[in-house]
């Protein structure tokens, strides 16, 4: 960017600053604060830009260590509102400077003005002239550097007449780079803490929802264990009530087989497998007599029988399944 294209808009809001209320309120603020400071911390802040402001004629008791804001009564000035184009108040004071003598009764070379928009309304600006004879100021100046007071400026209805060779001089450029710099860095170390409290923000929201995630899928794998537990229960007991009693089929095995057979060894496995093995008169009507059984399904021999030399009875082994009703296999998954 072009440093001489910015001087003088700068220099611009320099001078509306200067004219304007708010650095007046600014003053008078700061002078106040400084009254209610403990001597002691007056003294140290000696070398800061404290001001005091003095209406003229001045008075006979003042601060003479303290640089003063002259307030020059109104019938000391000559002060008008006039409307100018809004374009030229681009360069405002170059066009009052030409046209000044259009104002005033003296030409420009013997007259001191400020000058200030008040308002803007389309394409006219009102604004506001304050001037005074530059013999008369310089009267005034040197009656104050008499007094021993430094004058930093001259108010008139809040525009400053103070000559621009007379003012205090403006702080040092490096001043303002420096400042500026540290604006900047300021600026961007802020951005870096909101960054980061913004990004540990969104990591503890994403360890939350991490631990809650795994939270649900533990549930989700006890649910699911619980829900196969309850099926192979539930198909367990299912299956035992479809199974006849052993207290039933050995009631029902006593009828079928008949009174000449005697039982030694009855096993019910878990597939419902029976294994029968004993004696009998008749062995070889066994199987005629268990088809009787309604408990029992395709009865058959396992082995030969072989008869018993001490009982005289034969010696059998038979093999059956137990009749049940048709049990549903438990569910391995959630529904």
């Amino acid at each position: 960017m072009n440093l001489t294209a910015l001087r003088r808009p700068l220099a611009d809001l320099q001078r509306r600053w200067q004219a304007s209320l708010a650095r007046r309120w600014l003053q008078l603020w700061l002078g106040e604060l400084h009254g209610l400071l403990p001597p002691a911390w007056r003294a140290r802040l000696a070398s800061a830009p404290l001001t005091q402001r003095l209406a003229w004629p001045l008075p006979d008791t003042f601060d003479r260590r303290l640089p003063a804001v002259l307030v020059l009564p109104a019938q000391d000035v000559m002060a008008q509102t006039i409307s100018l184009p809004v374009a030229a108040t681009a360069e405002l004071q170059r066009v009052l400077a030409f046209e000044i003598d259009r104002y005033t009764p003296y030409p420009a070379e013997q007259v001191q003005f400020a000058a200030r928009v008040e308002r803007t309304r389309g394409d006219t600006a009102q604004v506001r002239l304050v001037a005074v004879h530059r013999e008369r100021l310089r009267a005034i100046l040197e009656h104050c550097h008499a007094a021993g007071l430094a004058v930093v400026g001259v108010d008139a209805q809040g525009l400053d007449l103070l000559p621009a060779e007379l003012r205090p001089p403006a702080p040092a450029a490096w001043l303002n780079r420096v400042l500026a710099l540290g604006v900047v860095v300021s600026l961007a170390a802020l951005m870096l803490v909101l960054l980061n409290g913004r990004q540990a923000s969104v990591a503890r929201m994403q360890a939350q929802v991490q631990q809650q995630r795994q939270q649900v899928q533990a549930l989700e794998q006890q649910r699911r264990e619980l829900i196969d537990t309850q099926g192979a229960a539930s198909y367990l007991a299912r299956l035992k009530q479809a199974r006849p009693t052993v207290t039933a089929l050995l009631t029902e095995l006593t009828q079928c087989l008949g009174d000449d057979t005697w039982l030694e060894q009855l096993e019910v496995r878990d597939g419902g497998e029976l294994n029968i093995s004993g004696q009998s008169r008749h062995a070889s009507a066994l199987i005629t007599r268990a088809h009787a059984c309604h408990s029992l399904q395709d009865p058959r021999f396992q082995g030969v029988i072989q008869p018993d030399g001490q009982t005289g009875n034969e010696r059998f082994s038979l093999v059956a399944h137990l009749t049940q009703e048709a049990v549903d296999a438990p569910s391995t998954h959630a529904q």
